[in-house]
């Protein structure tokens, strides 16, 4: 019998009031795994209410006891590392390399959470005017919401919510109801690890739920990741109820390449990039732009590459890509190729009939690549989520960068060069927020903001980093005189 998984709630488990729920499948067999149940928006009531009690005694729990919990979630993590990417790529579809490494970075925002006694630390200024001292300190605002996307379910609500109850701020998660499962199970570890009831609230569901969380006016900040449509509209709904938001949206990543470039290793790089997680990555590489001779080197070699990629079940070693996350997404990608090819892009390498033996219920699309892609067309316009790219031809690094700039994302970009002069002015002139020198994925670790640019992000304080920090909590300014105090600054008292 398939079990539906339950709302985490106060520290314990209950069934959402809603009766609608969705199947939760492995896309490489069809399997259904489990069911995930449409809360309504009751159900994030009642989480809100439990974060509410919550926050004044987690709020007045010492840094470093909040910090401890974290280091034992931290440890349970790194000794469930294996299970939980075996849970994710059933769930996901991700081969286990991608969710083995996925994993890894959710416990690198684990183990930068820890450091909250010092990331907390305020600024002191003594007299600032005769007899008066200054000083500043981070304090938690109450309960956050956290709306996380299906490409990473382990890695992106690690982005967040382990910042939050560092802070000393309590949340209310809603992940993706396509494949909830694994973070369930971190949540279990969480509350192995001593995180006491109420501080991390977990709601499954849809639409319903995130617009509660928008609206609902005892949270006071909302987190969330997803395509830039929905992004923006989050941003605007949340913030216009006079929540602080952060929202991630969509990209259209270019990779740019010179003919100074090993090229050797800048396949790997670009094919690893676009056809990594299926493409389903918002740091995906889109359109591989070759400046000059590298245009036709590293079109021959990519071409090459992507024909050879080996599809399949991502639990089996020989897999170098797995299916897209459900047929429904299979479709969209789908088109987007139809699409390109009626608005007159070459195309090279064609993805839409890919099958596996044995696996015919799985959402296969394979590798696909384009040629003579404009900004203009869909394809060279709109976030895919899929296993395709586009390769371009510019004279200059300064036409490439143009072609960029022409995208309305900003998320990332990369170059690949061995001139150190080449790569200073594409980083000077790229005006993309997250930039890889001679790497296709620019992702940053833990201890650095991310997030893009443009229509890549809507807010202003990014996800993790010292940015994570600053969202999670207000600065509060202290100023100081104390009656009988001298405000002669050489007044020295007697022994």
């Amino acid at each position: 019998m398939t079990t539906t998984v339950r709302n985490y709630v106060g520290g314990g488990w209950r069934a959402a009031s809603g009766e609608e729920a969705l199947s939760v499948a492995n896309p490489a067999t069809g399997e259904e795994l489990g069911r995930v149940p449409l809360s309504t928006a009751a159900d994030v009531d009642a989480a809100v209410q439990a974060a509410k009690v919550a926050f004044p005694t987690w709020r007045r729990t010492p840094a470093p006891d909040r910090a401890r919990v974290l280091f034992r979630l931290r440890a349970l993590l790194a000794e469930h590392h294996e299970e939980l990417a075996v849970q994710l790529t059933r769930e996901h579809g991700k081969i286990l390399a991608e969710t083995r490494g996925e994993v890894q970075r959710g416990i690198e925002n684990v183990e930068h959470a820890c450091g909250i006694p010092t990331l907390m630390m305020g600024e002191t200024v003594e007299q600032i005017a005769g007899g008066i001292d200054s000083a500043s300190w981070r304090q938690p605002l109450g309960v956050f919401g956290v709306v996380t996307p299906y490409n990473f379910p382990v890695m992106i609500p690690l982005w967040f919510w382990p910042y939050a109850v560092a802070t000393g701020n309590t949340v209310v998660l809603k992940p993706s109801e396509q494949d909830p499962l694994t973070h369930q199970r971190i949540v279990e570890l969480a509350e192995e690890a001593g995180l006491p009831p109420g501080v991390l609230n977990v709601v499954h569901g849809g639409r319903e739920a995130v617009e509660s969380i928008c609206d609902h006016p005892d949270i006071v900040g909302v987190s969330f990741v997803g395509s830039s449509e929905v992004a923006r509209a989050v941003y605007t709904r949340a913030s216009a109820s006079g929540k602080r938001v952060q929202t991630l949206g969509g990209a259209k990543n270019f990779l740019v390449v010179l003919p100074d470039a090993d090229m050797d290793a800048t396949l790997e790089a670009c094919a690893g990039s676009i056809f990594g997680s299926t493409g389903q990555r918002c740091l995906a590489g889109s359109i591989v732009v070759g400046v000059g001779d590298a245009h036709g080197r590293i079109r021959e070699r990519l071409l090459d590459r992507a024909a050879s990629l080996r599809i399949g079940d991502g639990l089996e070693p020989a897999t170098q890509m797995g299916p897209v996350i459900s047929a429904a997404h299979r479709d969209r990608v789908r088109a987007f190729i139809d699409q390109g090819v009626a608005d007159g892009a070459k195309l090279s390498l064609d993805g839409r009939g890919a099958t596996v033996e044995g696996l015919e219920d799985g959402h296969w699309v394979g590798p696909t690549v384009f040629e003579d892609v404009t900004p203009e067309m869909s394809v060279g316009r709109e976030e895919i989520f899929g296993p395709v790219a586009g390769i371009n031809r510019a004279d200059t690094v300064e036409d490439a960068i143009d072609m960029m700039r022409r995208s309305r994302y900003g998320n990332a970009c990369s170059i690949f060069t061995t001139s150190g002069r080449a790569a200073r002015d594409f980083r000077y002139e790229a005006g993309v927020s997250m930039i890889g020198v001679n790497l296709g994925v620019a992702a940053p670790m833990a201890f650095f903001p991310f997030g893009g640019s443009r229509e890549s992000f809507f807010g202003d304080l990014k996800a993790a980093g010292r940015d994570g920090i600053r969202f999670f909590t207000d600065q509060r300014v202290v100023l100081s005189r104390w009656s009988g105090g001298s405000a002669d600054p050489h007044h020295r008292p007697t022994s």
